[in-house]
């Protein structure tokens, strides 16, 4: 169990602390952290007066009866109870932001796709962490709580006196361009490129721009949560470490100003209009609750002798289907590593798989596409579908000296699903599509002649 005790309340535009004093290290701990001194009780959850007035609430992220190890609360000692942060809702549409199963009948999903990165905003466009969003594929039904959504943020202004949840999900973000400040009900999370940000279902937050305009990525998963994936012989250390995940310190607003709330529903969207921050929460106690966590603490684990093992080797984070051991969303990284097998091709084999595969560039360059694969960007492959290296990937790491070698200057990442990916009409129609991607295969050459021995 992680404690801490901080003075710290949050104000619009104010600056929390970024550094590891504002965190408590550790993933899926029991966290207990108070703004106030003597705000969280001891020794019950539910007293009959909670100090300061405040209110205690219950925060759940699973079942109540789901099993150890998998029950997930948060107890939240409140200025206010969330029943005085809605009032009637009304829906509001956000027409890039699109939620599964949404099947555009004039759009083809099946196909090798890739796009150049989408341009950052300019002032012309006030694009704020909800209007800013754009989905490029959906997976599964949001109903059924199954599958996923990619998406592509783009944000040049901060959202003031406006407030998100989502009741359909949880949203893991990767940022490529710009800074955000995330100020949740539970504490401030900083944000910036090379860290990633888990924000659960139903937690509500405002979103900041530190430092833009801001360009990044998110993967909406609407089943079981993330959590990191079983080491198996590789054992208890390496890859994602939980030490290296954060988890904020409590931070409150106090504040008397017209507020609006925004809730994702069912993949609607609605509005409800309060006179009040809804960041209220002085003092909590669990383990339900939002996150960072730096990619550049991940520590790849690979072949040192020969071949290399599948890419699944490569997952930080891993959200379970039901089925063991395939995935409903799995995220994998791919950043600076040493590169040493012998007789080895060492990029990516040409594999054709189950799992649909939309990656995305942080920076630097892809082993497997040193070309037109840029910072930014994006490529889908989907289930059942054919890739791989490119002819010059191909050729290049087919002669190379195999010495050891540093693959520097890149950092890629997956969102992979056991469900296709359905391209929505921005990601058809809107977003920068390469053309010509798929002709990257067009001249790999016929190099079989019938005789035994090496070509």
């Amino acid at each position: 169990m992680n404690r801490q005790t901080s003075t710290r309340t949050m104000q619009s535009g104010a600056t929390p602390v970024g550094t590891h004093e504002g965190y408590m290290p550790g993933f899926g701990n029991d966290f207990e952290t108070e703004a106030l001194p003597g705000a969280l009780p001891q020794g019950q959850n539910s007293p009959q007066k909670c100090n300061y007035g405040l209110y205690a609430e219950q925060l759940s992220g699973t079942a109540f009866t789901a099993p150890r190890g998998q029950n997930e609360r948060t107890w939240c000692y409140r200025i206010r109870p969330s029943v005085k942060h809605t009032t009637r809702f009304e829906k509001i549409d956000l027409p890039y932001w699109r939620s599964a199963p949404h099947v555009v009948d004039d759009v083809i999903s099946l196909g090798q796709y890739r796009w150049d990165p989408v341009p950052l905003p300019d002032d012309g466009e006030a694009l704020t962490w909800l209007t800013g969003m754009r989905t490029m594929t959906t997976a599964g039904d949001v109903n059924t709580q199954v599958g996923m959504a990619s998406h592509i943020y783009l944000i040049n202004m901060s959202m003031e006196d406006e407030y998100f949840y989502s009741a359909d999900s949880e949203l893991l973000v990767v940022p490529q361009e710009g800074r955000l400040r995330f100020c949740t009900e539970l504490g401030v999370i900083d944000l910036e490129p090379k860290e990633i940000a888990i924000l659960p279902r139903g937690l509500v937050y405002r979103v900041e721009l530190i430092e833009g305009p801001a360009r990044g990525f998110v993967c909406e998963n609407y089943g079981q949560k993330f959590d990191l994936p079983s080491r198996g012989p590789i054992g208890a250390n390496c890859l994602a470490n939980p030490r290296d995940f954060k988890c904020p310190v409590a931070a409150f607003e106090d504040r008397e100003v017209p507020s609006t709330l925004v809730v994702k529903w069912c993949g609607q969207f609605h509005r409800t209009e309060i006179g009040h921050s809804p960041l209220d929460v002085v003092a909590w106690h669990g383990n339900y609750a939002a996150y960072k966590y730096d990619l550049r603490t991940y520590s790849p684990v690979g072949a040192i002798l020969f071949d290399h093992p599948d890419p699944s080797i490569f997952t930080v984070l891993t959200a379970p289907s039901g089925q063991p051991g395939t995935a409903n969303i799995d995220f994998v990284l791919f950043r600076e590593r040493w590169m040493v097998a012998e007789h080895t091709f060492r990029p990516p084999w040409y594999h054709k798989n189950i799992m649909s595969e939309l990656m995305g560039n942080i920076y630097g360059i892809y082993d497997a596409k040193p070309q037109g694969f840029v910072p930014g960007g994006v490529s889908l492959h989907n289930m059942m579908l054919p890739h791989g290296p490119d002819r010059d990937a191909f050729e290049g790491a087919s002669n190379a000296e195999l010495k050891a070698e540093k693959l520097d200057n890149t950092m890629s990442f997956m969102f992979e699903t056991r469900f296709p990916q359905h391209l929505t009409a921005f990601a058809a129609n809107e977003m920068p599509l390469q053309d010509d991607y798929i002709d990257c295969w067009s001249d790999i050459e016929k190099k079989f002649d019938g005789t035994p021995g090496e070509k």
